[in-house]
């Protein structure tokens, strides 16, 4: 496991879902532009409460930092080819609005 911190776009709204013993979590997705056009997605999940509000009241495409636990993945796309991606375990999110 890698100690992160990501500074992307976010790419899918956030999502409230429960796990089997009924404890909710949040999922959503950032995307980080980098060297190549396509960029990397970071999928994105939390369980602290405070973290999944945050993520909650962000809209997609608004920039923001997020840190925490990383793992370096590899997917397919439908033409195949092979893409980066990260998975995140977020423990604190960072952004900036004007007032």
């Amino acid at each position: 496991m890698i100690d992160g911190l990501v500074a992307g776009r976010l790419w899918s709204a956030a999502e409230r879902r429960v796990d089997k013993a009924g404890k909710s979590y949040t999922v959503a997705r950032l995307r980080v532009t980098g060297m190549d056009v396509d960029g990397v997605l970071v999928n994105l999940i939390a369980f602290d409460p405070r973290v999944c509000e945050l993520l909650h009241d962000a809209q997609e495409g608004e920039a923001v930092s997020v840190s925490g636990a990383l793992t370096p993945k590899v997917w397919t796309d439908k033409q195949g080819n092979t893409k980066p991606a990260l998975d995140m375990v977020v423990h604190r999110v960072l952004m900036v609005r004007p007032d």
